[in-house]
């Protein structure tokens, strides 16, 4: 009587080095810092919550964010593949369904960190690491859209990364003055992201992502990301000002100043001067959230 042999094949465990390089740390940054904004701005002494911090640190960048960029690899497995093959899920490094693996551990382990942290904060990972896998996976694919995608990073990397940091101090729902302006930065961060969308026009026609620069066209869509982004800190600094906070919003209208002579440069060729402006324009933004921040929290 002969048996049928089977045979298994043991899909390899990836490497430390890919799976720190699916996770992208270079993308931590900016949801770590709106963190540090919302820390500063609570106005809350750290006393006995350094490791509050530093856990919503971990959290906002190598857990939510990092999850997001494995989220993201891994329903772009197959367009990566053609346009950057040398990628950790299409060459190989990260082989069968291990993108998806770390993608699922990620979000559970966010979760769990999360809950650690406070109610509140659970709650914006909740809302941030749903609006990462919508923003992927199917059927939402939130990417798709050149209105959706950019309001979604934007309010995850920069609205709820602020509200974390300022819950994690509070111990509670942030107030409302912070609320607002972390509101009012996440708006601005819409067209931080439509620049963002400037490098890769030729990839998203051919692809069928609705890009607002494919879909705009790259001067309209340039110029709707400056009104956005300007117009997000002249409301923040009226607040800052009516608030008694004039130091602060006296320094983030020179910031914006500075942002506007930019902008002239970014408007006269965007989709060559889209990179050089996320270098400049968008680091004097994120110092006006710092400026901001400090105001609401007393600290100048």
């Amino acid at each position: 009587m002969l048996r049928s042999a089977t045979s298994t094949r043991t899909v390899p465990v990836p490497s430390a080095s890919a799976v720190l390089e699916l996770l992208k740390p270079i993308t931590w940054f900016p949801p770590m810092w709106a963190f540090g904004c919302g820390v500063v701005s609570s106005g809350a002494a750290f006393d006995q919550r350094w490791l509050f911090v530093l856990g919503g640190i971990a959290l906002a960048g190598p857990f939510v964010c990092g999850t997001s960029q494995a989220v993201n690899d891994w329903f772009d497995r197959h367009v990566d593949a053609i346009n950057e093959p040398d990628r950790p899920i299409p060459s190989g490094r990260i082989p069968g369904r291990w993108g998806l693996g770390v993608a699922l551990a990620g979000t559970l382990l966010s979760l769990a960190l999360a809950a650690m942290l406070g109610i509140w904060v659970l709650a914006a990972a909740v809302v941030g690491l749903a609006l990462a896998w919508a923003y992927s996976a199917p059927p939402f694919r939130l990417k798709t859209s050149g209105w959706a995608g950019p309001a979604a990073v934007g309010l995850t990397y920069e609205g709820l990364s602020w509200f974390t940091g300022a819950s994690v101090m509070a111990g509670g729902l942030p107030p409302a003055q912070v609320m607002a302006i972390l509101l009012l930065y996440s708006t601005g961060a819409f067209g931080i992201m439509v620049l963002n969308d400037f490098k890769a026009i030729e990839g998203d026609r051919i692809t069928g992502l609705k890009s607002l620069p494919v879909t705009l066209g790259v001067g309209r869509a340039a110029r709707l990301a400056c009104l956005v982004m300007a117009g997000a800190q002249v409301v923040v600094i009226g607040l800052l000002g009516v608030w008694g906070h004039g130091l602060s919003a006296l320094i983030v209208c020179g910031l914006l100043l500075g942002q506007l002579l930019l902008m002239a440069r970014l408007l006269k060729d965007p989709a060559r001067f889209a990179p050089w402006y996320n270098a400049t324009g968008v680091t004097l933004f994120v110092l006006g959230m710092l400026a901001s921040a400090l105001g609401l929290g007393g600290h100048i």
